[in-house]
């Protein structure tokens, strides 16, 4: 059968501030400018979950996006939109809160419910100018 890729949009928002706790406010301005800042910054982010495989031949799915809404919803959705990703998300308390990790984030919560036969990727776009994209590797 074919290989065909599925994607599913979401989205978040999220507060974060970047920074690393070992540097002085001083470098952390210079490394990453008016985002560390202390009273935090907000963002829409805009998620795209895509799931690669064969298309089966009883369903004519790759996977049922009905369930990878949901599975974006719960293990995504109600995790991080309208929360400050530093201090009310767990993986965030000691990971600094890029659009980098927060995709390998959102990709460890959702490899688990997704069948290993599927190739899964992240992208999420921080800004619409600004996206990363992650595929486990």
């Amino acid at each position: 059968m074919p290989k065909v890729t599925v994607h599913r949009k979401a989205h978040f928002n999220a507060a974060h501030r970047l920074f690393n706790p070992k540097w002085s406010d001083e470098k952390n301005f210079e490394v990453f400018g008016k985002c560390s800042n202390p009273n935090y910054h907000g963002h829409n982010y805009e998620l795209i979950v895509s799931l690669r495989g064969e298309i089966d031949k009883e369903t004519g799915f790759v996977y049922d996006l009905g369930k990878l809404r949901e599975l974006i919803k719960t293990k995504v959705e109600n995790v991080l939109d309208h929360k400050n990703l530093n201090i009310e998300v767990e993986e965030f308390k000691s990971l600094n809160p890029t659009a980098e990790n927060i995709s390998v984030v959102i990709f460890n919560k959702l490899r688990v419910s997704i069948p290993e036969n599927l190739d899964l990727e992240i992208t999420l776009y921080e800004t619409p100018r600004n996206y990363v994209t992650y595929n486990g590797t």
